[in-house]
């Protein structure tokens, strides 16, 4: 008896003894769940909060790109996105059918309003996924996203079944193509969650997309099952932070004008390239800027083109735009005598031959006429006297060899070559030394500003929306002080006589109105084979100039590489074309006030015609002009230019006679002059070579006819740096 109490004493034990273990287990597994929240590798309160709470994003917008007055470059604007719900399921717990049921009759009406054909629409709206399954909704591609307003309602009102539009934001480009190397574009991207959100791709879009881009907000709030809010439930609010606007120092008026004008030379020369550049010499700010070939971010044209910006992206020869601080150079250092002479034509150094770009020069000349005439010789002659490493030192202090800092990506350094004389020498000139338009730009600031070189900037501010605060805000900066006033005051006096001199080299960029100061470049373009292209049009043509010359309120530089001239057009007409419209319109802009005198010699020619030839050569030598008579009869029948034309005293006018023609003596001239001679007389001139006539095969002075054929041997102009061992 005793042995059967204690046995059931035992098991009463032991039952009691499971239950307190489960107790514990049991125990220690709520405390567990409730001080962890996981059950089963499960996060609890995260299940219940998919169950039960539900989140809606608050899309932040992108921020805006405006102008320096507040005019827009780039926002967002709405767009719709296309989608097709194709999965039957869809239409159990709706009244009506909410999916698409009819497929062909769908992908025949999308395809009316879609850059898409009706059979890869139908083919979209038949997939099927990799199991079997339909899915619940497909979309179009591109050609289903970035729909306007307009697009928008014309595929409501068509009231197709199970097609629905969802909206969304995309970027907008107001001003189509306009510094678009600069301003780049963003795109959408698609995110994990399957929205949009627009991404810079290249230029600043790119580069401030942290800044442009924002941070979303979102709204939560609790809901029942079926995704209807629940009564007197809280939400919780969490704006969103709207993307900075970035404010530039660039003036949609002058960017308009540069456009227009590059525009129409663009057309006109179907050059390989163009590059255009207006800065405010005072301040260092970039007021406009545009390369050909460029985009529009808009419409996608072009978008495939080279994205590279010119401006700061890509080096050049300079040509000799370089002299400008050649010659800034000499005057500080002291060495500058415009009045003391040298012999032009060639230099020999190292074994070499620097040659004019006439070959054979003009005799001795003074060094005011060698920057006039852009003599290469000139400039070495000059370096003796500032020396190799002085030189150098002084190209540094311009700020050529190192990056300008501007606010654009992937600027570029250039490279200055002083390894050997010859490299001092060619650079000079800007031959051999790589530079970039921006460094020009930057380096002229210290000649138009008495001495003070500005920094180059493009942001002007950057400002919170969400709170107007200005997060960032650029002012000018002097970069370096390379030369003094006194130096900067006359390198601009020389720069103008480049344009207003009979001699000079930049007559075409001569204004009525305003000083012009400045320096040509005709800049040889390396080939594969390791040498340089030559010929007609086979050069970087560009300007660097400025104005008023007395006190400079823009700064410009364009350069044109292998427009496709005409037979009478200098190589410096195309870039005359933009920088002249440019300058005169932007300074008329800003008010600046027009000189009441020009030193700009131009005068009107007269017409001609039934004049006395004798009579016409008399006024035309008069007026610092060089007649050249066609025919030996007394009365003017033709005139070439034109009557009427607004020329700078110098240069070849035709007066066409009748009667007898005798051969003039056409060495050193252009090939235009020739050409001129040879439509207005009728004779038939063959031209070997390019550049300067050197030898004819009928003399000079000989009558001819018609039906002679006369050869004339060019040869090629070089302003750069020519070697024969």
């Amino acid at each position: 008896m005793t042995s059967k109490k204690v046995r059931n004493s035992w098991g009463a034990f032991s039952m009691l003894g499971i239950f307190g273990l489960l107790f514990l287990l049991m125990f220690f597994r709520i405390f567990y769940i409730q001080a962890t929240g996981v059950a089963e590798g499960e996060n609890l309160p995260q299940k219940a909060a998919a169950l039960y709470q539900k989140s809606i994003v608050e899309k932040a917008d992108r921020g805006n790109i405006l102008d320096r007055n507040g005019a827009v470059i780039a926002t967002d604007t709405l767009s719709y996105r296309l989608i097709a719900i194709i999965n039957p399921e869809a239409s159990n717990n709706s009244k009506e059918k909410i999916h698409v049921e009819d497929k062909k009759a769908t992908a025949k009406e999308i395809a009316k309003y879609i850059d898409l054909s009706e059979a890869k629409i139908y083919e979209l709206l038949t997939h099927k996924l990799q199991d079997g399954r339909t899915p619940y909704q497909v979309e179009f591609g591109q050609a289903g996203r970035d729909l306007s307003h307009g697009k928008m309602i014309k595929i409501r009102d068509a009231k197709i079944q199970g097609v629905q539009l969802l909206e969304e934001t995309k970027r907008f480009y107001p001003n189509g193509m306009f510094a678009s190397n600069i301003i780049g574009f963003a795109q959408k991207q698609k995110n994990d969650d399957g929205s949009f959100v627009n991404i810079g791709q290249v230029g600043l879009e790119k580069t401030f997309n942290k800044e442009l881009s924002g941070t979303n907000g979102s709204v939560n709030f609790s809901k029942d099952n079926w995704g209807y809010v629940l009564p007197n439930s809280k939400q919780m609010i969490k704006a969103p932070k709207n993307g900075d606007n970035i404010y530039l120092t660039t003036d949609k008026t002058i960017q308009n004008i540069l456009e227009n004008e590059v525009t129409k030379v663009d057309k006109e020369y179907t050059p390989e390239s163009i590059v255009a550049v207006v800065a405010n010499p005072k301040t260092g700010e970039i007021l406009a800027s545009t390369q050909r070939p460029t985009y529009n971010p808009q419409t996608g044209e072009g978008i495939n083109t080279s994205w590279l910006n010119q401006l700061t992206e890509t080096t050049i020869e300079p040509g000799s735009t370089m002299k400008t601080f050649t010659v800034a150079t000499a005057i500080e250092e002291g060495v500058w005598n415009e009045n003391a002479t040298f012999m032009s034509g060639q230099y020999r150094v190292g074994g070499r031959t620097i040659r004019d770009a006439n070959q054979v020069g003009w005799g001795r000349i003074s060094y005011l006429e060698g920057i006039q005439r852009s003599s290469n010789v000139g400039m070495a002659n000059l370096l003796n006297s500032i020396g190799g490493d002085n030189f150098m030192k002084s190209l540094h202090k311009f700020g050529f060899g190192e990056k300008t800092g501007i606010d654009l990506p992937n600027e570029t350094a250039g490279k200055l070559l002083d390894q050997y004389q010859i490299n001092k020498v060619t650079t000079t000139y800007g031959q051999g030394s790589t530079v970039t338009p921006i460094q020009l730009i930057q380096a002229l600031s210290a000649v138009a500003n008495d001495g003070d070189m500005m920094q180059p900037y493009i942001i002007k501010k950057i400002v919170d929306p969400n709170t107007g605060k200005i997060v960032l805000n650029n002012t000018p900066t002097v970069k370096g002080t390379p030369i003094s006033a006194e130096t900067a005051k006359e390198t601009r006096r020389l720069l103008a006589t480049t344009v207003t001199s009979e001699k000079g080299t930049a007559r075409n960029f001569a204004n009525k109105e305003y000083e012009v100061a400045g320096k040509t470049g005709t800049a040889q373009i390396p080939n594969s084979a390791g040498g340089y292209y030559w010929g007609k049009g086979k050069f970087l043509y560009s300007f660097l100039g400025m104005a008023p010359a007395k006190d400079p309120q823009l700064t410009m530089y364009v350069a044109i590489k292998k427009p496709k001239l005409k037979a009478t057009e200098s190589g410096s007409e195309p870039s005359a074309k933009i920088f002249n419209a440019v300058m005169q319109s932007s300074l008329k802009y800003l008010n600046v006030k027009p000189e009441s005198k020009t030193n700009v010699d131009t005068v009107t020619l007269p017409d001609f015609t039934d004049d006395k030839v004798s009579d016409a050569a008399t006024k035309l030598t008069k007026m610092k002009f060089e007649p050249i008579i066609i025919g030996d009869n007394s009365q003017v029948t033709e005139q070439y230019p034109a009557a009427g034309q607004s020329l700078m005293k110098t240069g070849k006018i035709f007066i066409k006679t009748s009667g007898k023609i005798t051969l003039p003596d056409f060495k050193g001239w252009s090939i235009r002059d020739i050409l001129a001679y040879s439509e207005l007389s009728g004779l038939t001139i063959k031209l070997t070579g390019n550049g300067y006539a050197v030898k004819q095969k009928i003399a000079a002075g000989t009558t001819v006819s018609t039906s002679d054929v006369i050869n004339v041997e060019m040869k090629t102009p070089r302003e750069q740096y020519t070697s024969k061992k």
